[in-house]
């Protein structure tokens, strides 16, 4: 459920065919919105773009996609030996490196052919964005909707990849319950996760949240010091990006001893929410159906309330992109896009509870990458 920082994320890539494929796709994308070209600063797109996790820095980086024309990175002098992590000197990319004195901005400029009309990521600083403007003439458009599209629409490489993340979140999931421990405070729990995660093949951790008893009322709490006891109901969200950085994201409920009738109730309701939604997802349904699916199961048992957020979000690069499944949002799904199918159930100051997959749209359906068992799972204590 919470958003992973590119930091030590890992370098692996795909093949350079993959990056010609985005970067051509770019472009004609860039032609079709009227625009001169894009400037891509460090951030997931030009993850997406070139295969590089290059970082932020005074010093400007940038991938610059002209509409028609090859594409021209744009690197400081000292930052050269990062490009070797990128797909950039595979594809063959004219390189433009600046050092300190020289102005990137007119780099990025000629690289443009002195069009103005461009478009940059939306992660692009504004200590880079302002002199950019400055030597255009003109404030540049967000990249947003020309890359959404080519990003929603996962290709059989990202698939594979969110199918491995699932898996390995999953064999996580399964040896929750042994850290699970009355006695045991979140932070200590959370600790054994985080090592399980790297254990089980992710690069990193993203996010941990170990929400007990009252604290599981919160759908971000992350963990704190607080004991488990027994008759707690424990909410488990745990992620990371798993190679060549595609995330998982995975939420399942324990029960510290058998629950009583009324969370088992309950529980089933939302069990039952949450498998409406995964069944309602096909080619042609919107996003806002798929909330909807979701929160009528909830709405029928008197529990909608206690739904306070969207029931999902997209998911690859980063832990949170589009698509949205949210009211109001009537975007058709379409075959590849990948997102999450997490209701759950909040009840302040007493407990709350969450059951999240990741699915993907397929030709006639769904597939869901996230297998494990769905039911509040009970810890023997």
């Amino acid at each position: 459920m919470r958003a992973a920082s590119l930091a030590g994320m890992s370098a692996s890539r795909f093949s350079s065919d993959v990056y010609a494929r985005r970067l051509a796709a770019a472009a004609a994308a860039t032609a079709e919105a009227g625009l001169a070209g894009l400037v891509i600063t460090p951030g997931y797109d030009l993850r997406y773009l070139a295969g590089s996790a290059a970082q932020t820095f005074e010093r400007l980086t940038a991938l610059v996609v002209p509409a028609s024309g090859q594409p021209t990175m744009v690197v400081p002098r000292l930052e050269l030996a990062a490009l070797k992590e990128s797909a950039v000197v595979e594809l063959g990319l004219p390189v433009q490196d600046w050092v300190d004195g020289d102005n990137p901005y007119e780099v990025v400029a000629a690289a443009l052919g002195g069009q103005a009309r461009v478009a940059v990521t939306d992660s692009m600083p504004a200590l880079h964005l302002l002199p950019l403007a400055q030597r255009l003439g003109a404030v540049p458009v967000l990249a947003t909707d020309v890359l959404r599209s080519l990003r929603m629409i996962k290709d059989p490489a990202e698939i594979d990849a969110l199918r491995k993340a699932g898996a390995a979140i999953d064999r996580v999931h399964a040896r929750v319950p042994e850290f699970l421990v009355p006695g045991r405070t979140e932070a200590d729990v959370a600790d054994d996760i985080a090592k399980a995660i790297v254990a089980e093949g992710h690069s990193g951790v993203a996010f941990i949240i170990v929400g007990s008893g009252p604290h599981g009322a919160d759908p971000h709490h992350e963990c704190s010091d607080r004991v488990l006891q027994a008759g707690d109901i424990v909410v488990v969200d745990i992620g990371g990006p798993y190679d060549p950085g595609y995330n998982s994201d995975c939420t399942r409920t324990y029960s510290l001893g058998e629950p009583t009738a009324e969370i088992a109730q309950q529980y089933a309701v939302l069990q039952r929410a949450q498998a409406a939604a995964v069944a309602s997802v096909r080619p042609g349904v919107t996003a806002e159906q798929v909330d909807a699916a979701a929160r009528d199961v909830l709405a029928e048992a008197g529990l909608a309330d206690y739904f306070v957020h969207r029931t999902g979000h997209g998911i690859g690069l980063s832990v949170h992109e589009e698509p949205y499944i949210v009211a109001g949002n009537d975007l058709p799904l379409a075959e590849g896009m990948a997102f999450s199918v997490e209701p759950g159930i909040y009840f302040p100051g007493r407990w709350g509870a969450r059951i999240e997959d990741i699915v993907i749209v397929t030709a006639d359906g769904v597939e869901a990458v996230n297998n494990g068992p769905h039911g509040l799972t009970v810890v023997p204590v």
